[in-house]
């Protein structure tokens, strides 16, 4: 018996005495990173998150990857910048709006020197650092002051860099392009987006290759003004007459088949300033329709350009321990209103101006409400495709939780090893804000309490399903259940006062402690006073009147009141001051008479249901301070309604009696001009 247990005893022994004599098992060597940014890109603008668009290359990556489905940026190119980078909120880093400082801590314009970027970190950790793309981080742009480049890319921890120091570009004669330190010149057959993909490629093959490779690549795609090789725009022309109406009903069908939304989650409304696409004649539908060629070919030029450089990945075998991030730095781009701009000889080629505008804008962020610029979902939600075959186990997987930029810093350190400073170059560096996403790779939660939001004094928090958001400058607090509601339709504010208060009180301590206030914008939290235009109170006027703004009546806060005499029983704008953003409009639309007002982008229209009388007749239109609108035809009232108050700001625009000449302040079309005779207008402001 014994003997059988020591011959036993001793068979065993060869493969215990290899156990023990066997190394540990290697980890896992760090992974490199990618994070690729595009610039005013929509939600639902890939064909992995419901587009028309083809973009294969994004969809494999996503396929055998992660979709998150609600992650966030900041609303605008800078501050996403910023917050990227850093791992913090924008404003702790300076950089809370754009390049300009406005003279807050806060709204510097310029990275500080209490963040870090990840370059910095990674690069301490042993990482080679490039960079290719668009800065726009700091106000200093231009190489001749060696002094201010301070906040350069090269600067800031990457060892290489080429792309554009400044914001928007034109793709095929960016002025400056920069290589390391110094402006160059494009070059024959440049275009950005395939200059920054050859140049990413070339850095990460450079240097040590014992070590990992960080690289930041960040096209100016899709920004305007938009530009794409003529073969490639002539592609899509046509494809786009079915209009943004059915596109986007065919958009939101394949987000509910894909799981990306929920089916409970009914889709936005089409805004009362973009067009029903059935009332446009043909001719509006082709120019619209190439805008959106237009735009469809430079998105589809990034898939194709992102294509190239993870098959270089694959042919070095670096693909399947490569983190690659693809993300949007804010919701589709609205400006240039919803006539969108299409204009030069060759549209789409260098020195054309192309704007995608507010009409197609919301195709792009279908399903949800609002643009770039603002914190309601529409604003700031983003798709994200997280693709790392060794280190994600799910693939073609998607994922709910919540997430932010802020995340991409503190994932960035946790798969890399690396450690975050306290102290960098004899600063103190303030601490990180976000949460690793790696939990959540595994489909776990992310441990957070809130995520924040402020952009031009547009706010918003969210807590868990519940997110408070208000539109400035006189939005009121508004609080939507992200389960039940992620397209912001149904506003339970008024039934959960409590939960309001307290949501409220968290982002204003989180407001101050980040310098997101004081704002350099307006009351409550400080700001400049509306001191441009006209002080006179009354106006006579008459038809091609057009005063600019600093002549135009000073509104902003008052209760405006407008009387007119018109004739011929014709469609148009009777008087107008403002644009897109802030304004009101008297018009004649089907007969009817309308008064339309616009506060920071939102439209309120009222009109009237019966036709303005035929022959010379007096109409009148009221906005009061709270905000109730009144028209008048004939003698009589012949509409009522509601604006969300008095005209907080001074539109930019100036006053025109008989057409709207510049962004259209009602839902049509500028300049929609007058087509009878205007006897006279009388504005008269109120206190």
């Amino acid at each position: 018996m014994i003997k059988t247990i020591l011959q036993r005893l001793i068979s065993f022994l060869p493969v215990l005495l290899g156990a023990a004599a066997s190394p540990a098992a290697e980890a896992p060597p760090r992974p490199n990173i990618v994070v690729i940014l595009v610039d005013d890109m929509g939600f639902s603008d890939i064909g992995c998150y419901g587009s028309e668009i083809p973009t294969p290359n994004l969809d494999r990556l996503a396929a055998g990857g992660l979709r998150f489905t609600q992650f966030y940026n900041t609303g605008r190119c800078c501050p996403t910048r910023a917050s990227l980078l850093t791992g913090l909120y924008p404003h702790q880093a300076g950089v809370g709006h754009m390049t300009e400082d406005r003279g807050t801590d806060g709204f510097r314009g310029d990275l500080n020197d209490r963040c870090v970027t990840i370059a910095e970190v990674l690069r301490s950790a042993g990482y080679r650092t490039a960079m290719a793309g668009k800065w726009h981080v700091t106000k200093f742009e231009n190489a001749g002051d060696e002094a201010k480049k301070f906040n350069w890319p090269r600067q800031r921890g990457f060892d290489h860099y080429f792309g554009i120091i400044q914001g928007g570009a034109d793709y095929f004669r960016p002025k400056p392009l920069t290589l390391e330190n110094q402006h160059v010149p494009p070059g024959d057959g440049f275009y950005t987006t395939d200059a920054f993909v050859d140049h990413a490629i070339q850095f990460i093959g450079q240097g040590d290759k014992t070590k990992p490779f960080f690289l930041y690549l960040a096209f100016n795609a899709p920004h305007f003004p938009l530009m794409a090789p003529a073969a490639e725009i002539a592609k899509f022309r046509g494809k786009y007459k079915i209009g943004w109406d059915a596109l986007r009903q065919q958009r939101h069908a394949r987000q509910i088949e894909l799981g990306i939304m929920d089916k409970a989650w009914p889709l936005s409304p089409r805004p009362p300033a973009v067009m029903a696409w059935d009332s446009l004649s043909p001719s509006q539908q082709d120019r619209f329709d190439h805008i959106m060629a237009i735009y469809a070919a430079v998105v589809a030029h990034i898939d194709t350009a992102v294509g190239r450089l993870v098959d270089t990945l694959r042919q070095r075998g670096e693909l399947d321990n490569t983190l690659v991030f693809f993300l949007s730095d804010n919701g589709a781009n609205a400006e240039s209103g919803p006539n969108g701009r299409l204009e030069g000889t060759r549209p789409g080629a260098t020195g054309s101006a192309v704007f995608e505008g507010q009409s197609w804008a919301t195709l792009s962020n279908t399903p949800l409400r609002r643009y770039k610029h603002f914190n309601h979902e529409g604003g700031i939600a983003t798709p994200l495709i997280v693709h790392w075959p060794v280190g994600i186990k799910t693939p073609g997987e998607l994922r709910s939780q919540p997430g932010h930029l802020i995340d991409l810093m503190a994932t960035c350190v946790d798969v890399a090893g690396a450690a975050y400073p306290t102290k960098f170059n004899g600063h103190e560096i303030q601490p990180l804000e976000g949460r690793s996403l790696r939990p959540a790779f595994a489909n776990r939660p992310i441990e957070r309490d809130a995520i924040y939001w402020e952009h031009e004094g547009n706010r918003a928090v969210r807590i868990g399903k519940w997110k408070l958001v208000a539109a400035f400058p006189a939005g009121r607090w508004e609080l939507y259940d992200m389960e039940q509601d992620r397209t912001e339709l149904h506003d339970l504010a008024a039934a959960k006062p409590g939960l309001v208060e307290a949501m409220t009180a968290q982002w204003e301590l989180w407001a101050q402690r980040t310098h997101a206030i004081p704002w350099p914008w307006r009351p409550p939290y400080g700001g400049r006073p509306q001191d441009v235009g006209n002080r006179e109170t009354v106006f006579h006027l008459k038809q091609g009147d057009n005063l600019p703004r600093d002549k135009a009546p000073r509104v902003a806060g008052r209760s405006i009141d407008i009387t007119a005499v018109i004739s011929g029983n014709a469609d148009g704008v009777i008087v107008t001051q403002g644009g897109e953003r802030d304004g009101y409009s008297l018009y004649v639309k089907g007969g009817r008479l309308a008064l339309a007002t616009r506060h920071d982008g939102e439209q309120t229209n009222v009109a009237a249901t019966a036709n303005v009388p035929a022959g010379e007749v007096e109409v009148s239109a009221r906005l009061a301070h709270d905000g109730t609108i009144t028209l008048r035809g004939a003698g009589r009232n012949v509409a009522t309604g509601q604006a969300p108050g008095p005209l907080e700001n001074m539109p930019g625009d100036g006053l025109q009696v008989g057409r709207d000449e510049h962004s259209a302040v009602g839902p049509y079309q500028a300049p929609f001009a007058y087509g009878g005779r205007i006897v006279r207008v009388q504005i008269q402001l109120g206190e």
